[in-house]
């Protein structure tokens, strides 16, 4: 089925396909209710089918989705579509390679990068542990190396239901048959410790470049897990320290209780390889526990010799002192009596020196617990753990717990000492969101110093950036400070009603938001300026926002108004002028006409000729609003001026100029 391009679980959009396994095939897939990348893992066809293998893939998907840890690939979600019959589980998108890439491109790795990413593995397999939940399919394709180099261990869960399945699990499962333990292969009963021999296979691999157990068939290779020795690392790899070399092989243990018994001993082995490759702090046990003594055979001619010689001896003896019989009697009685005493003074008093008081050694540097036992004659095993409660280098807790009782000499007391907090490395933070990164930083033990700052481009609640570089080691306690989007930056709006427009805009800029100016006619409030604005004073809004002002642009009717001139009334008023002239040439010229000019504002717009006889005059016709100053000139001696105002006039009023017509 083509899942690319559809939405499952209403919001999961398939992206693309970015891996095919043997049990399911693994998408690139968008979530689009938290706005983020990651991977869906869905289940093929031939288990769906399957009841019980699908009841047990859910519970134990739900308990894998529990777990919390830096080395752990997390699980988001785990869900069921019943229109496809779609069985997939949502984890963390990781960018990088699987150990199994890089092994087949670059061979065998560096023993210190090996140990590396196996102190990881283990520290994830310790927390799967502690909380009841077992891989049972740790392998090279399972572990996934960020760009970053930290190591991501996938698919918790899965194997438990395949190999719980009686139907698909041989077929399944057959791929990781190279990394079975001999109790898994033997389909026995597996615990935690099959997950180390496991780890130990994968080491094994890192280590050398081959896996220990190699055949043509699966069922060969199972048999060798179970039969064969592998041959040492170190024979293929003369490089790999002699540490390294040893904790492998007792990860490999046939026999479970011959391994690691915990996680958290493997990593403290292999902090110490680090530390001290070639040392012999490696304690593989003897698989019998105990000694053969070799002697000569009695023969049997050597006790009928002994019998004859000592019975005739005694007959002889005897026979020839019959009071002494009596007297060995009583001294034997005797003996038996003073044995009997001393076994049972021994067992109240607790033996001659052979028992001692039980030390509490609980508290004390591991020097000051040497020297205890020391004195008192046991043994100490010392593992060193991490601890963020006691103090480096004192002891956190010992086995056989202290109590006022007795024990042997030479009995081992197990100790624990604090090697201080454990230390991590820091992992990016950077674009996770706050609530992800304080659950990271619950799991390493560190405080976050959270720094609120504006920003344009990140989404609130984003972390922004770490002061800390990624891959800085950190130990539980530390301190590390990152800074938060607050989103943009909110400014307050300014009211600008009852402004002109240049006002209101530079107002609203210095308050770095961005105007928008929209105008509107409106005769009930004042013109030229703003009479809304789209966001409320006094509030909130992103810097830069846009604001939209409007500004009251009271649109008017153009009114028209009509010139007239009473000519006659001025000439007559101006006979002087009327009449036929000479000019200068001595020429004769008409004075019947006159010319009449008109000005708007002081610029002339027009001028005709008059007959002086005429009383109305159109001299000019005006259209426009507002008022105009409007200047007639008759003549060289009439010239008067009225300012008229448009908007309360009537249209095609008429403006006479006459005689009586005094300027305003």
């Amino acid at each position: 089925m083509n899942l690319i391009g559809k939405i499952i679980g209403n919001r999961y959009e398939i992206l693309e396909e970015v891996g095919l396994g043997g049990m399911a095939t693994v998408y690139k897939a968008k979530d689009h209710v938290l706005n983020r990348l990651v991977a869906v893992k869905v289940l093929k066809d031939e288990f769906t089918t399957d009841t019980d293998f699908i009841k047990r893939f859910n519970t134990e998907a739900q308990s894998a989705a529990s777990l919390s840890h830096p080395n752990i690939v997390s699980i988001y979600d785990v869900g069921h579509e019943d229109e496809n019959n779609l069985y997939y589980i949502v984890m963390e998108l990781v960018q990088g390679k699987t150990l199994k890439e890089i092994i087949n491109s670059e061979g065998a790795l560096s023993w210190k990068w090996a140990v590396n990413i196996a102190m990881q593995i283990a520290s994830a397999l310790e927390l799967a542990h502690k909380n009841g939940i077992v891989h049972r399919d740790i392998k090279p394709h399972n572990i996934i190396i960020t760009e970053d180099g930290i190591a991501k261990v996938t698919d918790f869960g899965i194997a438990k239901a395949v190999s719980n399945s009686t139907i698909t699990a041989f077929g399944t499962t057959i791929g990781s048959v190279h990394y079975f333990s001999p109790e898994q292969a033997k389909g026995g009963f597996t615990d935690a410790k099959s997950d180390l021999y496991s780890l130990g296979v994968v080491m094994y691999e890192m280590l050398t470049g081959k896996v220990p157990f190699d055949a043509d068939t699966p069922v060969s290779v199972a048999l060798k897990h179970m039969q064969e020795d592998p041959k040492e690392p170190i024979e293929l790899n003369p490089e790999i320290p002699t540490a390294v070399n040893q904790i492998v092989i007792k990860a490999m243990q046939k026999e479970p209780s011959a391994r690691y018994q915990s996680a958290t001993e493997m990593i403290h082995d292999l902090s110490k390889a680090l530390k001290d490759p070639d040392g012999d702090f490696v304690i593989i046990e003897n698989k019998d526990g105990g000694y053969t003594r070799v002697m000569q055979a009695i023969k049997d001619d050597q006790v009928k010799t002994n019998n004859g010689e000592e019975v005739k001896t005694k007959t002889n003896f005897f026979t020839e002192h019959p009071k002494a019989k009596i007297l060995i009697i009583i001294l034997g009685l005797i003996l038996l009596f003073v044995v009997v005493f001393l076994i049972t003074k021994l067992i109240i008093d607790g033996g001659i020196n052979s028992k001692v008081d039980m030390p509490n050694l609980v508290g004390k540097t591991r020097d000051e617990a040497q020297q205890i036992a020391d004195d008192l004659g046991v043994r100490l095993e010392v593992l060193e753990v991490a601890s963020s409660d006691v103090e480096e280098g004192k002891v956190i807790s010992q086995d056989p717990e202290y109590s006022e009782t007795k024990i042997d000499k030479d009995t081992v007391i197990k100790i624990n000492v604090s090697k201080g907090p454990e230390e991590s490395e820091l992992p990016k933070l950077e674009g996770l969101k706050i609530d992800d990164a304080r659950k990271t930083a619950e799991t390493l033990g560190i405080t976050l110093d959270e720094q609120k700052q504006t920003s344009d481009t990140v989404e609130k609640d984003v972390i922004i950036k770490q002061d800390t570089a990624v891959g800085t080691l950190v130990k539980p306690g530390d301190t590390v400070v990152v800074h938060i989007s607050s989103g943009v930056e909110q400014v307050k709006v300014p009211t600008v009603l009852g402004m002109d427009e240049g006002t209101a805009v530079a107002t609203l800029k210095n308050a770095n938001l961005t105007p928008k100016v929209t105008y509107e006619s409106n005769e009930e409030e004042e013109d030229g300026k703003v009479i809304s604005q789209s966001k409320e004073a006094n509030t909130e809004t992103d810097k830069n926002s846009e604001i939209e002002i409007v500004v009251n642009k009271i649109v008017k009717q153009e009114k028209t108004i009509n010139v007239i001139v009473d000519v006659e009334s001025i000439m007559g008023a101006s006979s002087s002028q009327v009449g036929n002239t000479t000019n200068e040439v001595g020429e004769t010229t008409n004075s019947d006409k006159v010319n009449v000019t008109i000005l708007i504002d002081g610029v002339e717009r027009d001028q005709k000729s008059a007959s002086v006889n005429d009383s109305e005059f159109e001299a000019y016709s005006y259209k426009s609003t507002g008022t105009h100053d409007i200047t007639v000139k008759v003549g060289s001696n009439y010239t008067r001026t009225r300012s008229i105002n448009f908007d309360e006039s009537d249209d095609n009023r008429n403006v006479i100029f006459d005689n009586n017509t005094a300027s305003d």
